[in-house]
């Protein structure tokens, strides 16, 4: 009796056509009752698969922030991504990969013709690696160009370690991320526009970038590298040099260089802080289970009256919270797949 006045009142066309919880109740309340009425009217909804599928979410994204912790030092965590593609230069250069270091957030953007296996395998190499050292680990996406057998026969000679963030989530490389979102209105601003020259001011951009403070570290990505300030041409040129032994020098950096790296770390994981606070206020975190089913969020250019979410459930395999890996029921093929992206269902 009352799973069919639901049905007629919440899925038929005319009566319901699949209104909310408030909605369907005041329908309902001057003609029938029962007890805990308007629980079950919710528990009816959350269960309805159409709505899981094709309601618009009102709240932020599931998940709160988890920061990475500051790496122990210099190039030891970095994190890889491209920029592009943009209009191609007389140097026939389309994209650009950027390395930044999360430690002094020293960015390395190269400039390159295509965003192939081996274009990255070579850049990494020539410009990265013979240039820094090798890092500890190397964060990216999961995009081919990082993930392929080339760059993973690379990994096992020069031996780091590379991990890929979760599809459909920047956030995990956001450092990365967010000077490709700083340095692209900057580049527009120099290039010559009848010429197409944006890649002859990416370095002197780069340059400009890593020489100014960093918003997080308090300190320029430059000082924290080299443990002095830079020396551009809008300072003035000292009239006298004054040169101490090479060893005396060598012992002066390394005192500054340790005061300045644990401040930057301090003021790393103080802005991380601050930045979580605000990110996590308001947000639900649902803490999903082994066997929970789920739909997934579904990318890419739709119609307005596509679903947003997949009509086919997926269930939870795996936890390591807030990534879950969901197993389509049909194909048993799994993927992994952030809390955001996912929408719990509940059944009767």
């Amino acid at each position: 009796m009352i799973n069919s006045l639901l049905l007629a009142c919440h899925d038929d066309p005319m009566t319901g056509a699949h209104f909310s919880t408030d909605r369907t109740y005041y329908k309902i309340r001057d003609h029938f009752w029962w007890p805990q009425m308007k629980s079950t009217i919710q528990r009816y909804i959350k269960a309805c698969r159409l709505c899981t599928q094709y309601n618009i979410s009102r709240h932020k994204k599931y998940g709160q922030l988890r920061p990475i912790s500051p790496p122990e030092g210099p190039f030891t965590l970095v994190g890889i991504d491209y920029c592009g593609p943009f209009k191609q230069t007389p140097r026939e250069n389309q994209y650009v990969l950027v390395i930044t270091d999360y430690f002094t957030r020293h960015i390395t953007a190269i400039a390159l013709p295509n965003c192939t296996a081996e274009t990255t395998a070579q850049a990494l190499f020539n410009e990265f690696f013979c240039k820094y050292g090798i890092p500890s680990v190397i964060l990216s996406d999961q995009g081919s160009h990082f993930q392929n057998q080339l760059m993973g026969n690379i990994k096992k000679l020069i031996g780091y370690n590379h991990i890929y963030s979760t599809p459909y989530h920047p956030q995990t490389n956001g450092v990365v991320e967010r000077f490709n979102a700083t340095f692209v209105p900057q580049i527009s601003k120099l290039q010559d526009t009848q010429n197409n020259n944006w890649d002859e001011f990416l370095q002197a951009v780069v340059f400009a970038y890593n020489t100014g403070a960093h918003k997080t570290t308090k300190f320029s990505p430059y000082e924290l590298l080299y443990g002095r300030s830079p020396c551009l041409p809008i300072y003035t040129r000292p009239t006298q040099f004054s040169f101490n032994k090479p060893n005396d020098y060598f012992e002066q950096l390394k005192k500054t260089l340790r005061i300045y790296h644990q401040a930057s770390i301090d003021n790393i994981l103080q802005q991380q802080q601050v930045t979580k606070t605000w990110y996590d206020r308001h947000r639900l975190n649902p803490q999903l289970k082994i066997g929970n089913k789920v739909l997934t969020r579904i990318y890419g250019l739709r119609g307005k009256l596509e679903p947003k979410f997949s009509p086919i459930p997926k269930v939870i395999v795996q936890v390591r919270h807030p990534v879950y890996i969901v197993e389509d029921e049909q194909t048993h093929i799994t993927s992994q797949v952030h809390v955001s992206d996912l929408r719990p269902i509940l059944t009767e």
